[in-house]
């Protein structure tokens, strides 16, 4: 069954997309947890990291470089910037088609409490 990303990149649902090529597609988070909150996506679906192969390597340093394109655009590189993935329950993964979280435009804090 198709996830709500697999949707957004086919366009059967909206979304705010901001950067699409053959390899990744990039939109805003509907729910952001930073001014800046764009989700960073393979256009092929791969549900976990665990689920990564070698032939995805180009895409996922696709997504990297995009990431770096946007935070530029944004205005948020030069004040740094954080790039997150989630992987299964315990790592917060809700939607399960892997995605990279960019997050800046303001002071982000620890990664963890203790």
């Amino acid at each position: 069954m198709p996830t709500i990303f697999a949707k957004i990149i086919r366009g059967e649902i909206p979304g705010d997309i901001v950067y699409q090529d053959e390899l990744v597609t990039a939109f805003r988070d509907i729910q952001p947890q930073a001014p800046t909150h764009i989700l960073i996506v393979p256009n092929k679906a791969i549900p976990t990291v665990n689920d990564v192969e070698e032939e995805d390597e180009a895409t996922l340093g696709r997504m990297i470089v995009v990431a770096k394109k946007l935070a530029d655009r944004e205005g948020i590189a030069k004040d740094g910037y954080r790039l997150i993935m989630n992987t299964n329950e315990h790592g917060g993964q809700e939607v399960f088609h892997i995605h990279m979280h960019l997050l800046g435009g303001r002071p982000l804090g620890r990664m963890l409490s203790r």
